[in-house]
């Protein structure tokens, strides 16, 4: 079961993506979570041809996850990541197109569409038009696949992860004799967790086979055999959202290096990452491979002006130079100490240089907090947050003294501030009887618990967008011109549309881009906080 804020995002996305009735189904799977069919169909209060239809419509789009229990009855659980995720799709294919171009933005939303197809159906139905285009699109779909953008949808993509990993540490705790120790025990749950690891990558493997085909040798007339890579037609692929979160993830960092020096900094930190662009297959990578000084220089455009942002004494300055010194600026070169480490962006020695990102994601999701405090309590709740982020667990006395405040002044501030869960108390008793009077408390700031909070209330704001933009959809005048423009003859000739309709239709079309400029820097956050969080599973 979800959360009350996840739940009706949730529902709210599948009612845009595929109806109230499906969203119906989907609101019950939320709230009660692993059902069968038959309770599933008796809480919806569906008809069974139209839950078994919405059921359907939910796995091919890998939103519901399928198994069969200890009782050999089928179970469904809603999955609750590929859910969210719908609402990227759009980035998805922008970012389809500005890599490979429009066939590759084709072949993409053409996937996110139906779900999963094989590839003989994406073919067909892109080459519909123009049958010419075939081999064009073929190679596209091959160089998306050997890139890892699209993924095959195997049996086990259907089963719920938790539900393999809590069998195959049953299978390695029976193989424990005597009572368990704690080492034993996490060394099974790591044992189960390589193993699904494992078999994932194996099931990935049967989207490419080798297809033997002979060759005549240049010197002999004896045929040879040799194995050539194709896609293999009968498996069903989806796409890997994880690789192009590893773009988006790129462009953050981006952005970040932007902000925090100028446009020099950040296009050596663009060439930094697309060095080994390659290589970055998920998003649970700490740092990049090391890559060299010189393959990050062919990365570099050839227009661009680095020495635009750097003061040197004289007026011309190789490229190279630059990119040393920028190079040199993301690593904090100039302060070799602990705090200068942490706010790094990369780690340069003489010949390697590799991007840190678990420490910049760290650094991306405390902002995140850090900006909540400032907006909600003001400068003065930002600096006890980072005193606390800093010191660890502190009385309210040393508080008071680290921050410059009165004690008067800093009491209601950690109240308010644990209020919002950005801090935490940890009591230490001095007798057992825990009086409160003799009791130290101390604060202490819980990022893992803020992000959740943060997390949380994000949810509900987009929720809020979301249903504002079917409010405003669904208003009645909105609804008759957006009616009458879907006819046959108005979509061809706008001109047929009154001056009031086209004025509305204006206004509504504004409203929408605002609505939508405004979600996805909501999702932005979202993407910091929930995708970046295996790099920071040791936050404090």
């Amino acid at each position: 079961m979800a959360e009350n804020h996840t739940r009706r995002l949730c529902v709210e996305i599948i009612h845009s993506h595929f109806g109230p009735l499906t969203a119906r189904l989907a609101s019950v799977l939320l709230t009660r979570g692993r059902l069968a069919l038959l309770p599933l169909i008796r809480l919806s209060q569906l008809k069974p041809r139209t839950a078994r239809a919405a059921i359907l419509i939910l796995v091919q789009h890998n939103v519901l996850w399928h198994t069969r229990g200890q009782d050999n009855v089928e179970m469904f659980e809603f999955n609750v990541d590929e859910c969210l995720l719908r609402m990227r799709f759009g980035k998805f294919v922008w970012l389809a197109e500005q890599k490979f171009g429009q066939q590759a933005a084709d072949i993409i939303q053409l996937i996110l569409d139906h779900g999963k197809l094989r590839p003989p159906e994406i073919i067909s139905v892109l080459s519909r038009c123009d049958p010419k285009t075939t081999s064009q699109y073929t190679q596209m779909l091959m160089k998306l696949v050997s890139g890892s953008y699209l993924k095959p949808s195997t049996i086990l993509s259907h089963l719920s992860p938790r539900d393999k990993i809590i069998q195959y540490e049953a299978e390695e705790k029976h193989k424990i004799v005597g009572f368990p120790t704690a080492k034993e025990l996490r060394e099974a749950k790591e044992v189960a967790q390589a193993r699904l690891k494992r078999e994932e990558e194996e099931a990935e493997q049967v989207g490419l086979k080798r297809k033997a085909k002979d060759q005549s040798g240049s010197k002999t007339s004896r045929r040879k055999t040799a194995e050539d890579v194709v896609i293999n037609d009968a498996v069903y692929f989806k796409v890997n959202y994880e690789r192009f979160g590893i773009h988006i993830r790129n462009a953050v960092i981006e952005t970040a290096a932007r902000d925090k020096f100028n446009e020099g900094a950040a296009i050596v930190m663009r060439a930094a990452m697309k060095a080994t662009e390659i290589t970055q297959l998920t998003l649970s990578e700490s740092r990049s491979v090391p890559t060299s000084i010189s393959n990050i220089a062919m990365k570099v455009p050839d227009d661009a002006n680095l020495a635009a942002g750097l003061v040197y004494s004289t007026k011309k300055v190789a490229n190279i130079t630059c990119i040393k010194d920028y190079l040199g600026m993301l690593s904090s070169a100039d302060n070799p100490t602990p705090e200068g480490r942490a706010s790094s962006f990369l780690s340069y020695s003489t010949s390697k240089v590799q991007v840190e990102f678990e420490m910049i994601a760290r650094r991306l999701r405390q902002n995140v907090v850090e900006s909540v405090a400032q907006d909600k309590h003001g400068a003065e709740g930002l600096r006890i947050l980072r005193l606390l982020s800093h010191s660890g667990k502190v009385d309210e006395k040393q508080i008071s003294k680290g921050v410059l405040m009165a004690p008067k002044d800093v009491r209601p501030l950690l109240v308010a501030l644990s209020a919002d869960s950005l801090i935490s108390t940890q009591e230490v008793p001095k007798s057992a009887d825990r009086n409160p009077a003799r009791t130290f408390y101390l604060w202490y700031a819980d990022f893992n618990k803020a992000y959740a909070k943060i997390l949380g209330d994000i949810y509900k704001t987009l929720y809020n967008i979301m249903s504002r933009r079917r409010a405003e959809s669904e208003a009645h005048d909105v609804a008759a011109v957006l009616d009458k423009r879907q006819r046959t003859d108005v979509s061809q000739d706008e001109s047929l549309l009154t001056r009031l309709e086209r004025e509305l239709l204006k206004d509504w079309e504004l409203k929408q881009e605002k609505l939508a400029v405004l979600e996805m820097r909501v999702e932005e956050i979202i993407f910091l906080l929930k995708d970046l969080a295996p790099l920071c599973v040791n936050d404090d």
